[in-house]
């Protein structure tokens, strides 16, 4: 079936009449003519018997004038309900506690969208987005390509925070709390700690390296100023940054581009 001429079929079996089809599709009644003629010729049935005075179905024809109502209901529904469904948001867990929510909360007070926010690593935010789990997702990664494409809002300074102090060029020496094997420690050190600890919550690194048990790289918007930490800059990464990347949208959907807006402020 050739779907272009079928709203030309559906609305001139709804008034009976080709020349009120027309009309509504704002085209010539020739041409609504024409583009069931086509249809006909796809599906290779007769849909119409043309008369002089009225617009008759065929058996086949009355058959699809019902299905095709259906299916145009349905659509309707599927994309009215589509500023309705929850936003699904991809974020990094550091961007999360800091950062994210209290921008979440500014959008609340505006809007009343649901939302499913997931945290992830990197990787999981970048296959999420690419196999469309996610309708934006936040992270250090610029992701360029025909269906995607990451928006910069800001610089991210990394740092080294310890207890006590610590010899950078010795860094192997020491305990390392670490989120992952793709964490920013690795890339400073010449050789990896052999004494790891893996945690999946950036706020307890943080307070595992208060307690003095190791020593981590985090970004310095998780730190509070009150923490009573040593915060040492590093050199060896690059500068890191945080994207905003969602579809390429001819036209970003409204509730997209509220979040969207707020974020860049």
């Amino acid at each position: 079936m050739d779907y272009r001429y079928l709203k030309a079929f559906l609305l001139t079996a709804q008034h009976q009449s080709f020349s009120k089809a027309a009309e509504s599709l704002k085209i010539a009644q020739s041409a609504v003519s024409r583009q069931i003629k086509l249809l006909e010729e796809s599906l290779d049935e007769e849909l119409i018997i043309r008369s002089s005075k009225k617009v008759i179905l065929t058996e086949k024809g009355n058959s699809l004038f019902v299905a095709a109502q259906q299916f145009d209901q349905l659509t309707h529904e599927i994309f009215d309900r589509e500023d309705d469904r929850p936003l699904r948001v991809g974020i990094l867990h550091g961007l999360l506690k800091n950062w994210f929510i209290p921008r979440l909360a500014k959008f609340y007070k505006k809007n009343n969208r649901a939302f499913t926010l997931t945290v992830g690593t990197q990787k999981d935010l970048k296959e999420g987005i690419e196999e469309g789990k996610f309708d934006v997702i936040f992270s250090s990664e610029n992701i360029q390509s025909e269906l995607i494409s990451s928006l910069k809002l800001f610089d991210e300074n990394l740092v080294l925070i310890s207890k006590e102090e610590v010899n950078k060029k010795k860094l192997h020496e020491y305990r390392w709390i670490v989120y992952s094997d793709e964490d920013n420690i690795f890339k400073i050190s010449k050789k990896p700690s052999p004494d790891l600890i893996y945690l999946e919550d950036i706020h307890s690194i943080v307070d595992l390296v208060k307690a003095n048990v190791g020593i981590a790289v985090v970004p310095d918007h998780v730190l509070k100023k009150t923490d009573p930490l040593l915060i040492q800059n590093v050199q060896g990464l690059n500068q890191a940054s945080i994207y905003m990347t969602t579809l390429n949208y001819k036209s970003m959907p409204q509730s997209l581009k509220v979040l969207s807006d707020l974020v860049q402020r």
